[in-house]
């Protein structure tokens, strides 16, 4: 399993409309090769930013990877730089990868 991450610094001021952003766009993820799951994360607040996390699971890197050369990425990706957003980050994403090495599960889920 593969999990990506990119990181978020958003300002604070304009938590609402980064969280609409996210909420009501298309993914472009459901039905792809290898996609598990999505979660968006807000995380702690700083004086300066509001730090967020992308968080997608995918059954292997290769998978992941592929998604990344895909149409479905390039449609997800199509608004990423529109000028409007301009002072909404604090710097670009900061992409984080991960290969799960171990995963626990709840027994009472079984």
């Amino acid at each position: 399993m593969f999990i990506a991450m990119n990181r978020f610094r958003v300002n604070p001021e304009r938590v609402e409309e980064f969280e609409q952003i996210w909420l009501e766009r298309e993914t472009h993820l459901q039905g792809l090769p290898g996609f598990v799951e999505f979660h968006m994360l807000r995380g702690p607040e700083k004086e300066d930013h509001v730090l967020y996390a992308s968080h997608t699971v995918w059954r292997s890197r290769e998978d992941f990877e592929a998604w990344t050369h895909s149409e479905a990425f390039r449609k997800a990706h199509a608004n990423a730089g529109q000028s409007k957003r301009e002072g909404l980050y604090l710097g670009p994403p900061n992409f984080e990868g991960f290969e799960v090495i171990q995963t626990v599960g709840n027994a009472s889920d079984a």
